[in-house]
């Protein structure tokens, strides 16, 4: 098993904390191949290898501070029924009966610039804004209007064709040095239509591609060059390209932002849910790394109530990012018309702290921990010891991405069944 980080030298924990690094920055699962990622751990791995423990905690901190602080605020335009406001909800898990719902409608909602706030991230909001051309937004003055440099990125969003001043817009956004994604919505329905009018010839593939091309040919017709459309239908968000768009998205976001950014994505596919719990266990990660450089204790001893009370909280707070907290079963319950304690009974989170006559909380965390680590394998295994508690985030992280999927999965049979 090696030595524990307690029983070396003092002058021989700067290095051996190095060596363990070296094994986890080349694990994925921590995000070792990103690249600002892998700058950063590379000061750090040179810090611990000179002595300069000092020197690295500052840095890992900021890094947790850059994740946990990151804003991420998204444009969408468009002109008036275009879909904006019914995406801006899907995006965010919103009903649009709920109460911070954005307006939809069949009449013009969006005549002033405004902003949506993610449920759960407070950080990340979603402004919804006029669409160029209209009566009090010229295109000659619009970005400055909309105040352009508060954004991250633009969506342009059509329902049929994308205009000249779409196309005006976007030259302007890229000539500022940021992005833009143009996205046409409402395919469900040009699919239903087209199924409805000629039900012997339909095939979905055709249509969509037919749709693709228009948007395609007329973007260089107006003078986009190279122009990529994504097709999504915002009340079946997890069909057709929004996989596609959210991946763009993601790859062209700061490290930081890109953290922020898969938290905020509905749970609406299991490759969401895999990236989402990989985000957060880079950070799980970078937590322990700066316990384990600031402390010596090897894994080993009692869980106390603080330690419990804090993995509590995380859990928690796991469970709400996963939408596997009880308000979001109790609308998975009234969704699938199944009891509330059926849906329960379907997952194991809501268990993981429970308390039996033979076990204690803090004998049932340390087995947890083991169980992790024995099937992952990673520091332990290579000798270094992280706080008692490392493991059993891990842990209930993973078991809160695998409740999310059972979830999914019944959420996407229930649908089917409509």
């Amino acid at each position: 098993m090696g030595h524990s980080f307690s029983s070396l030298p003092a002058e021989e924990r700067p290095r051996f904390l190095a060596s363990n690094m070296i094994h986890e920055c080349n694990n994925p699962s921590t995000g070792g191949e990103d690249s600002l990622f892998q700058a950063r751990i590379i000061l750090i791995r040179s810090a611990l290898q000179e002595g300069r423990l000092e020197e690295a905690v500052p840095i890992i901190s900021k890094m947790i501070e850059d994740m946990d602080n990151a804003l991420l605020n998204i444009a969408l335009t468009g002109e008036s029924g275009a879909g904006k406001s019914t995406f801006i909800n899907a995006f965010r898990g919103v009903g649009h009966e709920d109460e911070d719902a954005a307006s939809t409608g069949v009449v013009e909602t969006t005549t002033n610039i405004t902003f949506y706030e993610h449920p759960e991230l407070p950080n990340v909001k979603l402004w919804d804004l006029p669409g160029i051309g209209t009566l009090h937004f010229k295109p000659e003055s619009y970005l400055e209007q909309v105040n352009f440099s508060r954004y991250d990125f633009f969506v342009i969003i059509s329902s049929s064709r994308f205009r000249v001043n779409d196309a005006k817009l976007a030259q302007k956004i890229r000539e500022m040095g940021k992005k833009f994604y143009f996205v046409r919505t409402k395919v469900d329905i040009d699919l239903n239509n087209e199924r409805r009018s000629k039900p012997r010839t339909f095939k979905e593939e055709n249509v969509l591609q037919m749709i693709r091309n228009n948007c395609l040919q007329h973007l260089q017709k107006i003078g986009i060059e190279d122009p990529k459309v994504f097709l999504i239908s915002s009340f079946e968000l997890e069909s057709y390209d929004f996989p596609k768009l959210q991946d763009e998205l993601a790859k062209e976001l700061p490290e930081h932002k890109r953290h922020v950014f898969f938290l905020s994505l509905p749970n609406i596919t299991e490759d969401i849910i895999d990236q989402k719990k990989a985000s957060i266990q880079k950070r799980i990660w970078l937590e322990a790394l700066k316990t384990g450089t600031k402390a010596s204790l090897p894994f080993v001893g009692i869980i106390k109530d603080d330690d419990i009370a804090q993995l509590r909280k995380h859990l928690i707070n796991y469970q709400r990012k996963f939408g596997v907290d009880d308000a979001s079963l109790l609308k998975i319950s009234q969704a699938s018309n199944k009891p509330m304690e059926e849906v329960k009974a379907l997952i194991k989170s809501p268990h993981l702290l429970t308390v039996t006559r033979d076990e204690s909380i803090s004998e049932r965390l340390l087995k947890y921990a083991e169980v992790y680590f024995s099937v992952n394998g990673g520091l332990v295994a290579s000798g270094f010891y992280f706080r008692k508690s490392y493991y059993t985030h891990l842990h209930f992280l993973e078991t809160v991405a695998n409740d999310a999927k059972i979830l999914l999965n019944l959420t996407l049979l229930s649908n089917a069944r409509i």
